[in-house]
C-alpha cells in the first residue's frame, strides 16, 4: 500500500498555465503540413490553418506557444515573411534538412494561428545573425499603436490594428547554434539588444534571454551577473535522449531497461531546475526573473525512412511517462519555472499531434496534457508520496496536486512501474470533500497511436476508486497517468 498526503490547507505556489507551452519551429512538418496547409487546400482550414489541429489545441487549454525557433530562429530575417506571398524571399533552411524555406508562414501567419487557438505568442527574436534594428522593428511592426514607418507597413500589408505580443526571446542556444558565443559576451549583447524591445502603449514585454544548455551551470552564473537586471526570464535547454546525442536509440522496439533508462534521464529535470535556481537565487533572491523551460522532451533516432533532418519520431506510452513526470517536477518548481514548451507541436520531436496529409493522431503526450489541464494557473498543494525505487533511481510513483479558484483539487499521479500496479491509499486534510472522479492513461510501455489505430492509447473513465471520510483508495495500473478530482 502507496500512502499519499494532500495538504489542502498547506497552499504553496501559483501553477502558471504556460509551464503547458508548446514549441513550434520551422523544421520538418511542424509548420508546412503540420498547422499550415495553405489557404487552398482541400483539407478543412481557416486561413490556412488546419481546423482539426485548431480543435485539438483548443481542446487541452494550449496557453503559449514559442516561434519561429529553436536555431531557426537565429538565421530569421522576419521582413522575408511578410506582404504578398508571391515576393517574399525564399531560402535554404540550412539547419533542418537543407530544405527550401519560401516564407509562407511568416508573423500575420503565426499571430493568426495564436488568435485561432486562443495562446499567447512567445516570439523569438534573432541575435545570432540579425540586427538591434531588425528586432527593435519587429516588436514595433507587431504593436506600435500611432504613426511610425513600421505601424504604416502593417496596415499596407492587412492588418491595421496591432498585436499583443508579450513574450519576446533575445535570441536561442547562442551557446550553439546562435552564435557559439561565450556567456560573458552573449549577457553583454542581451543588455544591448533587449534595451530596444519597446514596450509601445499597454503592451508590456516579457524579456527572456538565453540561458544554459542542460548543465551549464557557469553560464547561468555569467549571464545572470551581468544580464540579471535587465531580464524577466532566464531560459533552459534540457533534452531527454537515450543513447547518446551520437547514437540515439529507437522510439519503438525498446525494451523494459531502456525505458527506465528513458525514465532515469527525463528525472534528470529535477537537478538540474534546483541547481540553476540556486544560482539565479543568489542574483535574484526575490523570484523576479522567472526559469524558462522552452525546449524540453525526448529525442530518438528519425522514423526508418523519413529525412533525418526532420526529427519525425513516433511517440508511446513512455513518452506519456516522461512528460508526466517532467510536468509534475515543472509544478514542484512553479516558485521559479513559470514557462515551459515541450519540443514540439506538430510531426517533430516529442510530438502532441502527429499528421499524414488529411489524417492526425493524438499522441499519448497529448493525452497527458489533456489530464493536467486544471493544473493551469491553479495553487500547488503540499503533498507528500510514499515510493520505492524500480530502477537506478527512478521511484515507482510520482504525484502533483493543487486546487483551483473554486476549491477543487486536481491530483495527478504517474505509476512509472512498467509490470507493476500499486494500492494507494490517499489522505485528504484541510476541509471535507464529498465526491471524487478520475480519468485515466495507461497501456504497455511500447503502446502507441498511428494513422491505422489512431485511438489505441486514449483517455478513459477510471471508476474503481472510493471517497471515505476524506481517504481516497484505489489501485493505479503498471504504466499509467491518472487525473482525480475532488471537491
Amino acid at each position: 500500500m502507496a500512502k499519499l498526503s494532500i495538504h489542502t490547507d498547506e497552499k504553496k505556489s501559483k501553477i502558471s498555465r504556460n509551464i503547458y507551452g508548446n514549441f513550434s519551429e520551422h523544421l520538418g512538418r511542424c509548420i508546412y503540413n503540420g498547422i499550415y496547409v495553405g489557404e487552398n487546400s482541400d483539407i478543412p482550414n481557416v486561413n490556412g490553418m488546419r481546423t482539426d489541429i485548431v480543435e485539438a489545441l483548443k481542446a487541452i487549454k494550449l496557453p503559449v506557444l514559442r516561434w519561429p525557433g529553436g536555431c531557426f530562429a537565429d538565421e530569421y530575417h522576419w521582413k522575408d515573411g511578410i506582404g504578398p506571398k508571391e515576393t517574399r524571399k525564399k531560402m535554404v533552411n540550412t539547419h533542418w534538412g537543407g530544405v527550401v524555406e519560401d516564407n509562407a508562414f511568416g508573423t500575420h501567419e503565426f499571430l493568426e494561428f495564436c488568435r485561432q487557438v486562443g495562446c499567447e505568442p512567445y516570439i523569438n527574436g534573432n541575435v545570432g545573425s540579425g540586427t538591434v534594428q531588425e528586432m527593435s522593428e519587429w516588436m514595433e511592426y507587431m504593436t506600435f499603436d500611432g504613426v511610425s514607418p513600421m505601424a504604416d507597413l502593417r496596415a499596407k500589408n492587412g492588418h491595421a490594428e496591432p498585436w499583443k505580443v508579450k513574450y519576446f526571446g533575445v535570441g536561442n542556444e547562442n551557446w550553439g547554434c546562435g552564435g557559439n558565443m561565450r556567456p560573458s559576451y552573449y549577457a553583454d549583447l542581451y543588455r544591448r539588444f533587449q534595451t530596444y524591445v519597446r514596450n509601445y502603449g499597454d503592451n508590456r514585454v516579457f524579456r527572456i534571454a538565453c540561458g544554459p544548455n542542460s548543465d551549464d551551470y557557469n553560464w547561468t552564473e555569467e549571464v545572470m551577473r551581468i544580464a540579471g537586471n535587465y531580464m524577466n526570464g532566464l531560459s533552459l535547454h534540457y533534452y531527454t535522449v537515450p543513447g547518446t546525442w551520437e547514437k540515439k536509440t529507437a522510439a519503438t522496439g525498446f525494451d523494459t531497461n531502456m525505458y527506465y533508462e528513458t525514465i532515469r534521464k527525463a528525472l534528470y529535470m529535477e537537478e538540474l531546475i534546483t541547481r540553476h535556481t540556486e544560482i539565479m537565487s543568489r542574483y535574484d533572491p526575490e523570484h523576479k526573473v522567472g526559469l524558462i523551460v522552452d525546449e524540453w522532451g525526448t529525442w530518438y533516432d528519425v522514423e526508418p525512412g523519413t529525412n533525418p533532418g526532420f526529427l519525425y519520431q513516433q511517440n508511446t506510452m513512455r513518452d506519456a511517462i516522461v512528460a508526466a513526470v517532467t510536468l509534475n517536477i515543472f509544478n514542484a518548481h512553479s516558485d521559479r519555472v513559470v514557462m515551459a514548451n515541450i519540443a514540439q507541436l506538430v510531426n517533430v520531436l516529442q510530438s502532441v499531434i502527429l499528421t499524414e496529409g488529411e489524417k492526425m493522431v493524438l499522441t499519448p503526450t497529448y493525452h497527458v496534457f489533456d489530464l493536467y489541464k486544471h493544473h493551469h494557473d491553479a495553487t500547488l498543494l503540499n503533498s507528500h508520496l510514499e515510493t520505492e525505487g524500480v530502477y537506478a533511481g527512478v521511484p515507482n510513483l510520482t504525484v502533483s496536486a493543487s486546487e483551483d479558484e473554486n476549491g477543487v483539487v486536481h491530483i495527478t499521479l504517474a505509476n512509472i512501474s512498467a509490470d507493476t500496479a500499486y494500492p494507494i491509499d490517499c489522505a485528504l486534510t484541510g476541509k471535507k470533500y464529498n465526491t471524487a472522479s478520475a480519468r485515466i492513461l495507461t497501456n504497455s510501455i511500447g503502446a502507441y497511436n498511428d494513422f491505422d489505430h489512431p485511438e489505441d492509447v486514449n483517455i478513459t473513465d477510471f471508476d474503481a476508486l472510493t471517497l471515505e471520510n476524506n481517504n481516497l483508495h484505489f489501485n493505479i495500473p503498471a504504466c499509467a497517468v491518472m487525473e482525480i478530482t475532488v471537491s
